[in-house]
């Protein structure tokens, strides 16, 4: 009854802010310490909080969750889930990894008396070890609930792979499972700091990242068809938010160079003499090597059906790109380092730049004395995607004038 009302209440707030608390704090979180502490693996009260769970999902993000986005859904946030963890799959690793966490401490004090071992972990280890398909490792067993909660999950990104029968679903679960497609979802709300999401935006990133339907098929303003998933409207090259979202990406790089004590140039001319093209900018102090660092944004839909079956793995969409930008500025001056900054709309980078922009945040965090800025960083990336993935999807809908 608690957790009805609190996820009733959650409703009064902005998708995001409902969607932060409910993943750290109503939901696995709130019951993680009666998982550990008592045998609760075959209540019945654990299905009931899952529906909980997931009608709430459904109510914040305006989202109808078919059973296999629903297991998708409760995958941590680097499997390509939301983070809001199924209890009835956590309450066996959560109770066996308290109970091997103080087996020797039981050992020590049942020894100097006539009581009985625990029974309820020789009983669950058994379901446990047959649900991996092998028993642990020697003592002494790990404690850490990661150790034990790891081979569900593992079986649960394999349930949800097979049951993915269309090559979109296939494709936007692989890019939900790259690195850093889920860092949108880590960020805290924070409007001063660029960080807060419209609730469209919200929905928008939940559908694109679960597979679900953005809207219904109609034709978009360029007169091309865009299906239930919208992706036409994410690379409709008509659409006025590209230009715009490439403007904020570059931006928030930049930002990041000058705040790091780097001053910029951005749309410096006159570096290439051969075909006079222009980067997206150029630090005018030396980067490496004694060389200033040019880069140049870009991004691409792994969605899009042109790369969807040629590109079949997390991340290789923006590697593709990334290629395709440095053949580009392949004619600059050996006096200048050059680096592809090339995003998938649902967040993955490509490698070089995900060094760079670690690199950068390690910067900052010299002047800051705060350790977090390269993950702060990659979080301004990410919410500024989402934000224009749903613009750009508004964009493709062909609105009437209501004075006709």
């Amino acid at each position: 009854a608690d957790l009805r009302r609190a996820v009733e209440r959650l409703s009064l707030l902005g998708a995001q802010d409902a969607l932060v608390l409910l993943r750290a704090s109503f939901s696995a979180p709130r019951v993680q310490h009666l998982m550990r502490c008592s045998p609760s693996v075959d209540h019945p009260a654990l299905s009931e909080f899952d529906r909980i769970l997931r009608s709430a999902i459904c109510k914040i993000t305006n989202c109808d969750l078919s059973e296999n986005q629903w297991l998708q859904a409760g995958l941590p946030i680097r499997d390509g889930g939301l983070g809001i963890r199924r209890v009835s799959s956590l309450a066996l690793p959560a109770f066996l990894a308290s109970a091997a966490g103080s087996l020797s401490l039981q050992d020590a004090i049942l020894a100097q008396a006539d009581t009985k071992p625990d029974s309820y972990f020789a009983l669950y280890l058994p379901r446990w070890e047959a649900a991996v398909g092998g028993p642990p490792p020697d003592r002494p067993l790990s404690g850490k609930q990661s150790f034990w909660d790891r081979p569900g999950v593992l079986s649960d990104i394999a349930t949800v792979e097979s049951n993915l029968s269309t090559e979109h679903g296939k494709v936007s679960f692989l890019a939900a499972s790259a690195p850093h497609s889920g860092d949108w979802l880590l960020s805290l709300p924070i409007t001063a700091c660029g960080l807060r999401l419209e609730d469209d935006a919200v929905c928008t990133a939940v559908a694109l990242r679960l597979g679900v339907s953005l809207c219904v098929p109609h034709i978009c303003h360029c007169g091309a068809q865009v299906d239930a998933f919208g992706v036409h409207g994410l690379i409709c090259k008509h659409a006025a938010g590209r230009i715009s979202r490439h403007q904020a990406i570059n931006d928030v790089i930049a930002r990041a160079f000058v705040t790091a004590d780097i001053p910029v140039s951005k749309e410096p001319t006159g570096l290439s003499i051969k075909d006079n093209k222009r980067p997206d900018g150029l630090t005018l102090l030396p980067w490496r090597e004694g060389k200033p660092l040019a880069w140049d944004v870009t991004v691409i839909c792994p969605l899009a059906q042109s790369y969807a079956t040629k590109y079949p793995t997390p991340g290789a969409a923006a590697e593709l790109a990334a290629s395709r930008k440095s053949d580009k500025y392949a004619n600059l001056p050996n006096s200048y380092l050059f680096e592809p900054i090339a995003l998938e709309n649902l967040g993955a980078i490509n490698e070089s730049a995900t060094s760079l922009i670690s690199e950068l945040g390690r910067k900052i965090s010299v002047k800051s004395n705060d350790s977090r800025e390269s993950i702060f960083l990659f979080q301004r990336l990410s919410v500024t995607l989402q934000r224009f993935n749903s613009i750009l999807l508004r964009e493709s809908f062909v609105v009437e004038d209501p004075n006709k």
